[in-house]
């Protein structure tokens, strides 16, 4: 029986890629599911064989070092040189969208209050 190895929700194309490219390498069978119209259904790549799934899991978990290592350097080369993404460069680049969402965050935070100060009278 197939097994979930990765679901693919919120995980970037390149590590998809990488995933994919592993298991071919090392001879996993693999196929991918899609997530349905809305993205409510699970979309993942699964391991077809139950015997090839230890194996696969191992791979990735050397995988998700590798690349958890190799990211957080890239951020702190990064953040030496200056070009890591802060709140005033977000704010210079895009004000709209750092103005709507403090909008949104000043009305989530009233419609919370309303039913206090509305109780208090």
């Amino acid at each position: 029986m197939a097994k979930l190895l990765l679901n693919l929700r919120n995980v970037p194309d390149d590590e998809a890629d990488d995933v994919r490219a592993l298991l071919h390498d090392h001879g996993i069978a693999y196929y991918e599911t899609s997530p349905g119209f809305w993205n409510i259904s699970l979309g993942g790549i699964w391991v077809r064989e139950d015997a090839a799934f230890a194996e696969a899991k191992r791979l990735m978990a050397g995988y998700q070092a590798q690349r958890a290592a190799r990211v957080r350097a890239e951020n702190e080369a990064a953040r030496r040189d200056g070009t890591a993404g802060t709140f005033m460069t977000v704010l210079r680049n895009e004000p709209l969208r750092v103005l709507s969402a403090v909008l949104g965050i000043i009305f989530a935070i009233a419609l919370v209050l309303l039913p206090a100060l509305l109780l208090r009278r």
